[in-house]
């Protein structure tokens, strides 16, 4: 298969998710794919991930920003850590309040959003430059309607007829990736101190 037919497939899977989203879920977890080609996948995503934030903290500078964020392998870690912590809260709050999903179901789900996101933040970032004010509307636009495709993610993985348990999910696995996040950003503070400089 070549790059035209690879791109072809993906702009499509990339409309079907944003006229039916359980649909293109579907899809995703039909294609079986293995759990080292996902986890690759998913930190691939947190490396570009990685260096679109880190250019644009170059273009536009935020003084307020903490300085281990100018960190890009602070930031990766970062990035790479909210994913995994993300796909198994989703995963253990699912199978808790019910749910049939399988982890790589659920891992496969995540890694596409990311893919999402990231064509979502090249995007983004252009459009900053041609109106800054057009671009916040857009992110914001974006984050409701990633919500909404992720709580569809969410049922489908989980087989899930309705939204009602999948918005449950999602509020209860927020505290424990909120948790897991404040952990994370604790050790690589703390870590960061010897390698960022301060100014």
């Amino acid at each position: 298969m070549n790059g035209s037919s690879l791109g072809m497939i993906f702009t499509e899977l990339v409309i079907l998710t944003l006229r039916n989203p359980r649909e293109a879920a579907r899809q995703i977890i039909g294609w079986q794919l293995g759990r080292d080609t996902l986890w690759t996948s998913l930190a691939l995503a947190a490396a570009v991930n990685t260096l679109i934030f880190s250019t644009s903290v170059l273009v536009v500078p935020s003084p307020g920003m903490p300085a281990f964020f100018n960190n890009p392998l602070v930031m990766f870690v970062i990035l790479a850590g909210v994913m995994v912590i993300m796909t198994h809260g989703l995963y253990w709050t699912g199978r808790a309040v019910g749910g049939q999903g399988d982890l790589g179901d659920v891992l496969a789900l995540v890694v596409f959003l990311q893919i999402l996101r990231i064509v979502a933040q090249l995007a983004i970032f252009v459009l900053m430059f041609v109106s800054p004010t057009l671009s916040v509307f857009a992110s914001l636009a974006t984050g409701l309607f990633g919500l909404w495709i992720l709580l569809n993610f969410i049922a489908v993985a989980f087989s899930f007829p309705g939204l009602g348990r999948a918005i449950g999910v999602l509020l209860i696995s927020a505290a424990a990736i909120i948790l897991g996040l404040s952990l994370l950003l604790s050790v690589v503070g703390i870590a960061a101190q010897g390698v960022v400089p301060n100014v």
